[in-house]
């Protein structure tokens, strides 16, 4: 019967559905983290009385039809790209963007991968590096008898270096941009991969036109609302409870026409 596996794909879809669901709240805590969304896109129909066909020889037409579908598909899942809220953490290599922009990370194998997750730290040569020790692009070095590191709006980190009584322009963090954000491709380790459907990236530094700014001391949360999530949490279990009474329904009528035949 049509509706059994008509219902199975609706079952199939809440499953993925809740999937993504359960990704989200379980990185309710992780830095720079963009929440996904599921997006679903009716299957084919069979017409069994096709819209506009004749219905007469004085050209009279069907006005509706009869069109039956078969289910629902998995279109994508959709990453929301909108900001986070900004934490105060008082690390001085911790750095947010407020707005538009990745942080550039190298790669081991010489790929540049985009982070929103700004928790930088030195490695044995001082360094600014990820919490992996992935370089961060321009590869800014801080000396070993540095201090006061700041990092300014525009991503210029300075430091005093040994007795000296001003600031030091170390470098210049680099910022990307892309068309379409919500093309990269997620790799885990809070960090993105460059796509044909994201576009170039576009480099630039902070507080230049179109790009965010740096704060230091501040780290970018989550984007995920947990009372969003649950209430999508409940409507998907609900809609695949329906999808589960919708087979059993059809059993039901399956064994009623078979006990016809006996």
């Amino acid at each position: 019967m049509r509706a059994m596996y008509t219902a199975a794909t609706g079952m199939m879809a809440q499953e993925l559905n809740v999937s993504v669901i359960s990704n989200n709240i379980a990185n309710m805590r992780t830095t720079g983290y963009k929440r996904q969304r599921a997006e679903f896109q009716d299957l084919l129909y069979e017409s069994q009385r096709r819209v506009g066909s004749n219905t007469s020889d004085q050209g009279t037409m069907v006005p509706t039809g009869i069109q039956v579908g078969s289910g629902v598909k998995t279109a994508a899942t959709t990453r929301i790209m909108s900001q986070g809220t900004l934490t105060s953490t008082e690390k001085d290599l911790d750095v947010a963007i407020r707005g538009e922009g990745f942080f550039q990370v190298d790669l081991p194998d010489g790929r540049t991968a985009y982070t929103r997750d700004g928790s930088f730290e030195l490695d044995a040569n001082g360094k600014i590096v990820t919490v992996d020790g992935y370089t961060v692009n321009p590869g800014i070095t801080i000396p070993n008898n540095a201090s006061n590191i700041t990092v300014n709006s525009l991503g210029q980190v300075s430091a005093i270096i040994g007795t000296n009584t001003t600031s030091t322009v170390l470098g210049q963090l680099q910022l990307a941009r892309f068309v379409n954000k919500a093309g990269l491709e997620a790799v885990g380790d809070n960090l993105f991969l460059e796509t044909a459907a994201s576009g170039t990236p576009q480099q630039g530094t902070a507080g230049s036109e179109g790009f965010g700014n740096t704060l230091q001391r501040y780290l970018e949360a989550a984007n995920v609302n947990s009372v969003t999530e649950l209430t999508d949490l409940i409507s998907a279990q609900r809609a695949y409870e329906m999808n589960a009474r919708v087979v059993t329904a059809a059993d039901e009528m399956l064994q009623t026409t078979a006990s016809l035949s006996r």
